[in-house]
């Protein structure tokens, strides 16, 4: 096999925009100020959006174990909850930031 892509292909204007529009990416993430510790922020802040409902869910179990002991513990229950929680709290942000990014990459094309 060849690893050179057949001519056909560098011919077609389609292919010719794919390479632009991956072109003109890679400059503006050069030409970002958003560098690798927007990235780590954004880590950590989806990090807490989990942990955070976790924790409190746990707090909230254990509280009501001892003030209302029952058959079965509250603590692991609602610390499950919490993290179900702050799971789908986490999924909806990074949805909503993605299709953000996705439209604005689309505005800068047009």
């Amino acid at each position: 096999m060849s690893d050179q892509p057949d001519k056909s292909s560098r011919n077609d204007p389609a292919f010719a925009r794919e390479i632009e529009r991956q072109a003109a990416r890679k400059i503006k993430a050069r030409q970002s100020t958003q560098g690798v510790w927007f990235g780590l922020g954004m880590m950590g802040l989806v990090g807490w959006s989990v942990v955070v409902p976790t924790l409190l869910g746990a707090a909230l179990g254990i509280w009501l174990d001892h003030h209302h002991p029952g058959q079965h513990p509250w603590t692991l229950a609602l610390l499950v909850v919490g993290l179900v929680v702050g799971c789908v709290n986490a999924w909806h942000w990074v949805a909503r930031e993605d299709q953000a990014m996705h439209d604005k990459t689309e505005d800068d094309h047009e």
